[in-house]
């Protein structure tokens, strides 16, 4: 763990206001949600319980946090209002970890948890449990008597999953290690009833990035045996363009259902990807790329490239546009890519680098004309911009190429003999 990284003793969360970007109080942090893992790795924090204004109990995903300090926490601004339902993967921190007995590697000696510590990975939003504070003896937190310490994780036994038995908890625990395309291709190859058991113990996120990797079939039989709600939350933390697809091969009925379910933004989002063809640049875009008003700087588009969940071809390159700038945007102006971001101070503004000679594609263009366009360019992604000028979305390399190859390519098992091979 890298010096200076942020640690909180969970604590001190314990009633914070939790704010959006524009200040406004969203609610109070009551727990945290924690996921225990195999092989004695510290349990990871998915992310926090917060009481809004109805005391209504909401989840929080750490991914949407930006920050936990001074006494606050401050959000992305994306909140998901459904009640929040605890899964059988995972523990409240508070609830269940506080007061709780448990043992001291070194002497096997009983101690009571008085507070946790959980503390941000380097260069990620990923937090997971860093040390126990605990007391000696059988006093309880009320009790004043017993010596007092804090210890690093690892020095306490109780808090880690053994690697055998049969459970969704452990295997949900052991693909926490895989890419999503590897937990995908290990999902495929699992009985229906157990892969429906193992998906339905993820979180939201890991989901929605697990469905994205597999075949049709495998995401309609999962998404089927969801809760309503539940499968409208996965379609919302899915790439639009994905959902779009999804949806696309329900019936007419479920889909509209799901629909409506979903928060109002993203099924915006999504019924206008499915508007287009399936096999067009509209059908393939995805309409969340980096969107930047002229008179931003490369310092502000370097620290959007920087976000975590963007995928390598969305950071590529940022898109420079008149306002709205979220899509459809104001008049498409051009774009910029990364490396040039690199090459210039600064203060510079997007709008005095920007490149406007590449024509973007319509919507209509049709996906050989999209991978042309690609290859000929050596990019990446590539804007998509309607017949008014502004910008829809962008289609990336990574999109083409599942349409370009065989339908059946995710279930090939590229583990086996004469495929590709991780190196451990």
């Amino acid at each position: 763990m890298a010096a200076g990284a942020p640690r909180v003793f969970v604590s001190h969360l314990s009633g914070v206001p939790v704010f959006d970007p524009n200040g406004d109080q969203v609610g109070r942090v009551r727990d945290l949600v924690a996921m225990l893992r195999v092989g004695g790795r510290p349990p990871r924090i998915l992310g926090l319980v917060v009481e809004v204004v109805s005391r209504r109990r909401i989840f929080l995903p750490m991914s949407r946090v930006t920050g936990v300090e001074s006494g606050q926490v401050i959000t992305t601004g994306v909140v998901n209002m459904r009640r929040f339902e605890q899964r059988p993967t995972e523990r409240l921190v508070l609830g269940e970890f506080l007061d709780r007995r448990v043992r001291l590697v070194e002497s096997d000696e009983e101690v009571t948890v008085l507070d946790v510590a959980i503390q941000q990975l380097p260069a990620r939003r990923d937090w997971e449990i860093d040390k126990y504070f605990v007391r000696k003896g059988r006093g309880g937190a009320l009790r004043r008597k017993g010596e007092t310490l804090t210890v690093e994780w690892s020095a306490v036994s109780g808090f880690s999953l053994e690697e055998h038995g049969q459970g969704a908890e452990n295997l949900v625990a052991t693909f926490e290690r895989l890419r999503p395309a590897d937990v995908a291709n290990a999902l495929h190859h699992l009985s229906p009833k157990r892969r429906v058991e193992v998906a339905a113990a993820l979180d939201d996120d890991r989901l929605a990035d697990v469905l994205e990797e597999l075949p049709e079939d495998d995401q309609v039989e999962i998404l089927g045996k969801l809760k309503e709600e539940r499968a409208a939350d996965v379609l919302e933390a899915m790439d639009p363009d994905d959902a779009a697809d999804l949806l696309s091969e329900l019936p007419e009925e479920d889909k509209e259902r799901l629909l409506t379910l979903m928060r109002p933004d993203d099924a915006a989002d999504v019924r206008r990807l499915m508007a287009y063809e399936e096999r067009t640049a509209g059908g393939l875009m995805t309409t969340e790329p980096i969107v930047l008003r002229p008179d931003a700087t490369v310092a502000d588009a370097l620290a959007r490239v920087r976000q975590s969940d963007l995928s390598p071809a969305l950071a590529a390159q940022v898109y420079v546009c008149r306002s709205p700038d979220e899509t459809p945007t104001g008049k498409y102006l051009g774009t910029v890519h990364f490396q040039r971001l690199l090459r210039d101070p600064p203060f510079t503004l997007v709008s005095s680098i920007v490149d406007s000679d590449l024509v973007p594609l319509p919507p209509d263009t049709p996906l050989p004309t999209v991978t042309s366009y690609l290859a000929a360019y050596n990019l990446v992604s590539a804007p998509v911009v309607d017949e008014s000028g502004s910008l829809l979305g962008a289609v990336t390399v990574d999109d083409v190429l599942d349409h370009l190859l065989p339908d059946d390519w995710r279930e090939t098992d590229f583990h086996g003999e004469g495929g590709i091979r991780h190196g451990r």
